[in-house]
């Protein structure tokens, strides 16, 4: 490990805590204290009435910083007596309108009122960035209910943190001491938007092989939103930003009937777009889920997800590496989900671009009891998955299912995939059986799906794991490394999921950055 005096306690903990909850649905799952009232108490109050049990160490800021954008930031007041102490709020505008920034600031949080935008919509052929948004290392943010931070098309984000110094983006009752493991559904979550290519185009039509340009100007509408919010365009290399070292905590609220976002939501973001070191915790939906575009991103932890921990739809080209996902035992669907567009119209894959997905050092821990498969793949889309561990949770489950026989055809390749699979280890679903696809697994290199595991600490590589033959996944995509091991972390090569990270009954980091259910205090 990259800090071998440090001691990991990556504790998977199944019991008390969450035993309560085994019972509920992923839409009863609520937490304490989210239809309270916060009170803030103004500037001028002398003797604040605490909301939470106080004795923390951290003292309010004096006032709230200058910013660029019109309106700038409104001072709400001092949030006093919570568990790590005092805080200066510091409501952010409707609208970022300007290049701005947001400052790491002692005993300051920033409010996420709404629906926040960073800049508006530029459109379907625009080039450039009108508006960033810049968010300095450490900075917490922090929103209730139907508030959420979006980054329009055609505009950026740069919320880059530290190993140290993540940023934060959490919940009202995280920051009151609320939280729980089993809470989520607190308040919306991050969106990122940009000018790459997509499709299922928002006026039901569709491009294809045979019509290529049957909508030269195919561009999606953002689910759930109020206001018409169009993402994609052509260049698959556009820019949103970068976004690294980010915690995005209790996410996943409502906008509408069955309409909830993730964690981070992207939608027609380009490969340009840098997402690195970012954790879900405790979304209510998706853990992330990639609409479209050109994505790529590297060490990312999906904890707690409700419902797929990662999402891949609407012809998105996704590469993503040393993944972590470790589901709650009581609520979680498949932790890799991926579709591709046409099956709206009754013919799977027809649609263009396909959906291609290619996963590369990946451990995903299978804990939910209303999950049947860990990988799910369907609809024509492309999946290739390379040195990765899976640990289902009971022998009635499947490591991967694939639905289709055009879904079948379009497999990138399974290698040196471990799986602990008993009864069934695959499922063929809607024309190929499970022997057709089992063939396709063992066409593969270094393949075992009925592996005994012996992981330690939650994900880290056992003798089993670190035995099997590495296959070079730069052959693959040049997105890829070849770190020299299956899974996640050997315990000797590497420590990706470090200080940045929050630590949960879930599964403990043994991060500095403390539990996910306090703030850090920097």
């Amino acid at each position: 490990m990259k800090n071998s005096n440090r001691t990991f306690r990556r504790t998977l903990i199944l019991g008390a805590s969450l035993t309560a909850l085994a019972g509920c649905g992923a839409d009863e799952i609520v937490s304490p204290g989210t239809s309270g009232d916060i009170i803030i108490n103004p500037s001028p109050t002398p003797s604040p009435t605490p909301t939470a049990t106080g004795g923390g160490t951290v003292v309010a800021a004096a006032g709230c910083p200058t910013i660029a954008s019109t309106g700038g930031l409104t001072d709400l007041g001092t949030l006093d007596g919570t568990p790590t102490g005092d805080y200066r709020v510091c409501q952010l505008p409707e609208t970022f309108d300007v290049n701005d920034n947001l400052p790491f600031v002692s005993g300051l949080l920033y409010q996420i009122t709404g629906r926040v935008n960073v800049g508006t919509d530029q459109g379907f052929a625009s080039t450039g960035t009108d508006v960033t948004l810049s968010i300095e290392p450490g900075a917490i943010l922090f929103g209730q209910g139907e508030s959420f931070l979006i980054v329009n098309r055609g505009n950026a984000i740069q919320s880059n943190g530290t190993e140290t110094m993540p940023i934060v983006w959490t919940s009202r009752d995280n920051v009151l001491g609320l939280s729980t493991d089993g809470s989520d559904a607190q308040w919306g979550g991050v969106v990122l938007l940009g000018r790459a290519p997509v499709s299922d185009c928002s006026d039901g039509t569709f491009n294809t092989a045979a019509n290529p340009n049957a909508n030269p100007t195919c561009q999606q509408q953002l689910e759930g939103t109020t206001i018409v919010t169009p993402y994609g365009g052509t260049d698959s290399a556009d820019s949103s930003g970068s976004f690294t070292f980010n915690q995005i905590r209790y996410s996943g609220f409502e906008l509408q009937q069955s309409n909830e976002l993730q964690s981070l939501t992207t939608g027609g973001v380009g490969s340009g777009t840098v997402i690195n070191n970012l954790q879900s915790f405790n979304s209510s939906d998706d853990g992330v889920e990639f609409f479209g575009g050109s994505v790529n991103v590297r060490n990312l932890a999906v904890i707690g997800a409700s419902d797929d921990s990662l999402d891949v739809d609407t012809g998105a080209q996704a590469n993503v590496e040393t993944v972590l996902v470790v589901q709650r035992n009581n609520t979680g669907d498949s932790i890799v989900e991926l579709d591709s567009p046409g099956g709206e119209q009754g013919t799977p894959g027809t649609a263009i671009p396909q959906t291609v997905f290619q996963m590369n050092n990946a451990t995903l821990i299978q804990r939910s009891a209303a999950s049947s498969q860990a990988v799910r793949a369907r609809g024509g889309a492309a999946i290739g998955l390379t040195n990765s561990v899976i640990d289902i949770s009971t022998a009635d489950n499947v490591c991967i299912r694939v639905d289709e026989q055009i879904t079948l055809d379009a497999i990138l390749g399974f290698d040196s995939v471990v799986c602990d699979g008993v009864n069934r280890p695959v499922r063929g679903s809607g024309g190929p059986s499970d022997a057709d696809v089992q063939a396709v697994v063992d066409a593969g290199t270094n393949n075992n799906l009925l592996a005994t595991l012996t992981l330690t600490s939650a994900f880290v590589n056992g003798a089993n794991e670190n035995g099997v033959t590495v296959f070079d996944a730069t052959t693959r995509s040049t997105f890829f490394s070849n770190l020299g091991f299956i899974g996640v972390e050997n315990d000797t090569v590497g420590d990706n999921f470090g200080d940045w990270t929050c630590n949960s009954g879930i599964v403990d980091f043994g991060s500095a950055s403390g539990a996910c259910t306090s703030l850090p205090v920097n």
